[in-house]
């Protein structure tokens, strides 16, 4: 095998392709990043760690066309740190020599026949926007849970009615929404899918570049398995098993009290109260007509307090968070305004976003955050 590439080409591919490489392998083989170089001119890139599996496809000038395996976090140290020049890759017997303007390093290669074959990534179900789905999956994958005795809630729940998908995600301590449409490849479509957030969340975060993203979905036949592809760039994992808690009835039906806030202003007033939150205390909120009154610490520590304006509809109502989901949830919200919708001061209170004051707020992203019970 013998072939020539752009050092930043190289690079870019090997990096993204060795991304999901397992730290401790149960075989050696999966921390290897397999390269296949075609007659045609594209080099082939792959890994896969029996879950997720990532492929990459670039341009080079191919001499001799040929496969090898080798250790992928290696070879992506190495085409980083190369001058930006031409790098020319070269199999000789068990050896790969990788040499670039004056350097040059030589890696040993791992028995590519023990190397697993990838899935075959199904068919195209739909395609969405590149920006669109790396925000909607940013939004949600802040609630999901990184507890991983618990898997069925490590996972993000995708559920397309025709032109429509909505992400769900839940710790138990908070629940978030989102609703993005998309164009399925057909318009009855009708499915559900549970993804692991941090699998979404990479593939939704390395192609969000693409003006559009091809997901491809095989549910019910034998292996599950969602892929996503922009780019020459391919990547699919397993779906979780397991049926997802009923959760969108945690939202409440209605909600006779809700104050609106300026959303950056309230996140900042927070981030400052929460200097003297000790861990796992909470924040309190008192809402009053005209204004929200943060304030955290109590007895003998630390204390802070904080006074914002905002708009009341409703009786007088006090409310306490823990400090990180609360500034998560705001953090998740791209409008000027954020509106707190609540039945109770111990149910959970919804967060959604208005783009001015007296406007009605927007229900593409809800965020719903149960409070924590304070002494009062």
């Amino acid at each position: 095998m013998k072939f020539r590439v752009d050092r930043d080409v190289l690079a870019d591919a090997v990096t993204w392709t060795a991304r999901s490489l397992p730290t401790r392998p149960p075989v050696p083989v999966l921390a290897g990043v397999r390269i296949e170089a075609d007659a045609t001119g594209v080099i082939q890139l792959s890994s896969f760690d029996y879950e997720v599996s990532a492929r990459s496809e670039i341009p080079a000038d191919v001499s001799e066309p040929g496969v090898v395996l080798v250790s992928g976090r290696l070879l992506a140290e190495i085409s980083r740190a190369l001058p930006a020049k031409p790098v020319d890759v070269v199999l000789d017997g068990t050896k790969v020599t990788v040499t670039c303007g004056a350097s040059r390093f030589t890696l040993l290669t791992m028995p590519v026949d023990d190397y697993p074959a990838l899935p075959v990534m199904p068919d195209v179900t739909g395609t969405v926007d590149g920006d669109e789905l790396a925000h909607a999956v940013a939004q949600v994958t802040v609630a999901a849970s990184r507890d991983d005795t618990l898997p069925l809630l490590t996972g993000v729940r995708m559920e397309i009615e025709g032109e429509k998908i909505t992400l769900l995600a839940t710790d138990r301590y908070r629940l978030a929404l989102r609703q993005l449409t998309w164009t399925p490849a057909s318009p009855d479509l009708s499915t559900t899918a549970l993804v692991r957030a941090r699998t979404l969340s990479d593939a939704a975060k390395s192609l969000g570049s693409s003006s559009s993203v091809n997901i491809a979905l095989s549910t019910g036949q034998g292996i599950d398995l969602i892929g996503f592809e922009a780019n020459g760039r391919h990547t699919t994992s397993l779906l979780v098993d397991g049926d997802y808690p009923p959760v969108r009835r945690l939202f409440p039906d209605e909600t006779p009290i809700h104050a609106v806030v300026l959303t950056q202003s309230l996140a900042d007033a927070a981030k400052r109260v929460a200097l003297v939150a000790e861990r796992n205390t909470p924040i309190r909120l008192s809402f009053t007509e005209g204004q929200v009154v943060l304030d955290a610490g109590q007895g003998d520590d630390a204390q802070a307090s904080e006074a914002l304006e905002a708009t009341l509809v409703g009786e007088d109502i006090s409310v306490a968070f823990n400090p990180q989901f609360l500034l998560d949830g705001l953090g998740a919200l791209t409008t000027p305004f954020v509106r707190l919708s609540f039945t109770h001061p111990n149910k959970p209170v919804e967060f959604t976003g208005q783009d001015s004051l007296e406007g009605d707020d927007l229900q593409e992203y809800r965020y719903l955050l149960v409070p924590i019970r304070f002494a009062s």
